[in-house]
């Protein structure tokens, strides 16, 4: 580092920030951030022009939790987004940011449309800090009268050019219209179309333009892919990628604290090794976990942006982006984290058909294409997973091997045993119960049927067992129906994936079959049902 460059600590932050920012391994701002910092901290309007990927979150979230004053429980700023997905990440920025201002923190609410009014309602009035929303939902609580702009002193418009393109500026124009005379505005675009330009001319007040260059990234030592899913099939491409990579430790990026937490429960119901870190746990528990992934006790770690700052662990040889960023040079950190201490690194990016254009931009921005890959099928799978096996057998017959051939030798003659069947067991303990083939995917769809069900009628129950387990609807019918009691006809869809199976169970007979299925086998395996929802 220069002498000339700026660190954190260089532009006049109240300390509880800088402590938060030391905690979430932030040390030097990036360019937006150096710039537009100082003159909104000296409370001027500014109109930032930068590249997605550029901290443009941090260059206003900072010096708006500068100046909340916490023992006034009204609201003081408002943030408009885009989207609801941007909206909780900046909450979860913003948040994370203020986590040492006062004893509890800053109150940030982020609002949305499609989730419930009254639950946003009550929020509000309980007293907040800092709004974070879309237009539309931000311009429905003014008109109800359920937020109040009386105590609003800053108003922040992050990705402006975005909120053209989706038709919301007229309500942007309608918030800023009911603004209290004395405000700030930050305003924020990747580009600077005539509308923005004119909401800038009309709203600010001799604002501060800033411009900065785009600049191009490269990962040349990480291979990168994107593999294009539905969202239906986001979990199911996530699991098919976690049984075809070899790795020693995965880090899966998820986009908000709740799509976190869910991700890492879902895959520890599959019998994953998995654990999450965001925003919303103390420092006490994100240490215990990036301890165990440091120590090789944990294999996955689910993250969010912000709470994966700083993380530093060698061994991490796959990343994988279950939810894209929006902003590219939060990408190229993402699958920085992988391929260190020379070790070979590879990133997986599941791509919606909406990020198509994040995709590209992902592109012009490292310099270098994302290879396209389908979801590996089952036959696939297993074939890898073969291959690796052979390896490690290979491996072995370098080593000492004489105290092994010894008891070889003496099962072989105490026995009668015939050394290929001995050979064909020792693979067996080492392969595992799954097949060691399995046929291609069926078409146009793996999940079995039965009969379809009436969704107040029934609770789905999950069961560890699957197509890997050769298991069938009718075998699952047959295990619930002898075990429990209740006529198998009463039994509701059935659908069936790798590793586990879910059934749709009549509501009056839930409690009963959980509890008759308890350390039950099924395609010889002792399982343990549970209901569903306590599994995604």
């Amino acid at each position: 580092m220069t002498a000339t460059e700026v660190l954190f600590r260089d532009l006049a932050l109240p300390e509880p920030i800088l402590r938060a920012l030391i905690e979430l391994g932030y040390e030097q701002p990036t360019p937006i951030q150096a710039a537009a910092i100082p003159p909104l901290l000296q409370g001027r309007d500014l109109v930032g022009q930068a590249q997605t990927g550029t901290g443009k979150t941090a260059a206003f979230a900072l010096p708006l939790l500068a100046k909340i004053e916490l023992d006034q429980r009204k609201v003081q700023a408002i943030v408009l987004t885009p989207t609801r997905e941007l909206a909780l990440q900046v909450a979860e920025a913003t948040r994370a940011y203020g986590r040492h201002l006062g004893q509890r923190g800053v109150s940030v609410l982020p609002v949305y449309g499609g989730q419930a009014m009254p639950i946003q309602m009550k929020a509000l009035a309980s007293g907040v800090h800092v709004v974070i929303g879309t237009p539309g939902r931000v311009k429905d609580h003014l008109e109800r009268g359920t937020l109040s702009l009386a105590a609003v002193r800053f108003f922040g418009l992050d990705e402006a050019d975005e909120m053209l393109n989706m038709g919301f500026l007229e309500d942007v124009e309608w918030i800023l219209a009911q603004a209290p005379a004395e405000r700030q505005v930050a305003l924020f675009s990747a580009t600077m179309p005539a509308p923005i330009r004119r909401i800038a001319s009309q709203y600010l007040r001799e604002p501060v333009d800033l411009a900065m260059s785009p600049r191009a990234l490269t990962v040349p030592a990480i291979e990168q892919f994107g593999m294009r899913v539905d969202r239906h099939e986001k979990n199911e491409a996530l699991e098919r990628i976690l049984e075809a990579e070899e790795y020693e430790a995965v880090l899966v990026f998820a986009g908000t604290q709740v799509a976190t937490t869910e991700l890492a429960e879902r895959l520890q119901a599959h019998g994953y090794s998995a654990d999450c870190i965001h925003g919303g746990i103390t420092q006490v528990q994100r240490e215990v976990v990036v301890k165990r992934l440091k120590a090789k006790k944990l294999d996955i770690l689910v993250a969010t942006d912000v709470a994966a700052r700083g993380l530093d662990v060698d061994h991490i040889g796959l990343v994988i982006n279950y939810d894209l960023p929006r902003d590219v040079e939060v990408y190229v950190h993402r699958i920085g984290r992988t391929g260190r201490a020379g070790r070979a690194g590879r990133a997986i990016s599941l791509l919606l058909p909406r990020d198509r254009g994040m995709f590209h931009a992902i592109e012009r921005f490292t310099g270098r294409p994302l290879e396209l890959m389908r979801i590996p099928g089952r036959a696939e799978i297993v074939d890898r997973q073969r291959e690796r096996l052979q390896e490690r057998v290979r491996a072995h017959l370098e080593g000492e091997l004489e105290e092994f051939k010894n008891l070889v030798r003496t099962m072989q003659t105490e026995e009668e045993l015939d050394p290929i069947d001995l050979a064909a067991a020792a693979l067996r303990e080492l392969w595992g119960e799954a097949p060691l083939y399995v046929a291609p995917d069926p078409e146009p769809a793996r999940a079995a049927a039965a009969r379809r069900v009436g969704d107040d009628d029934f609770v789905e129950i999950l069961i560890p067992v699957g197509t890997w387990n050769r298991v069938t609807p009718g075998a699952l019918v047959g295990a619930i129906a002898g075990e429990s009691g209740i006529p198998g006809s009463s039994i509701g869809r059935i659908k069936i994936h790798d590793k586990v199976s879910f059934i749709g169970i009549p509501s009056e007979h839930v409690s009963r079959v959980l509890q008759a299925l308890k350390g039950k086998r099924v395609c010889g395996r002792v399982i343990y049902a549970r209901l569903a929802s306590e599994a995604r």
